[in-house]
């Protein structure tokens, strides 16, 4: 999966776009899924100005930015989480 993301990138700014772009293709949105004890909505997948992958986490009108590696997922995941495993996988490696 992560030769899939990275295939055609060329440096780390590319390659995260590629994970980007298999993310947004693949994960199941939305889903729910608990930060710290309280329940919270992911609606979407952006990116910051740090060049991370966030996930768009929402509990009623409030809405926070929560780093794709540091997101606890549920159990059982949500479709496509395969993705969110494997670009964590690449993060460790890099």
């Amino acid at each position: 999966m992560i030769a899939e993301a990275v295939v055609d990138a060329n440096g780390e700014s590319e390659q995260i776009v590629g994970f980007y772009t298999m993310l947004e293709d693949n994960l199941v949105m939305p889903f729910d899924t608990q930060i710290l004890g309280i329940e919270v909505t992911v609606e979407r997948i952006d990116m910051n100005d740090y060049e991370q992958i966030v996930a768009v986490c929402a509990r009623g009108k409030s809405r926070q930015r929560v780093p794709i590696l540091d997101l606890p997922l549920p159990d059982p995941p949500p479709a496509g989480a395969e993705w969110i495993d494997a670009y964590r996988r690449w993060a460790r490696g890099k």
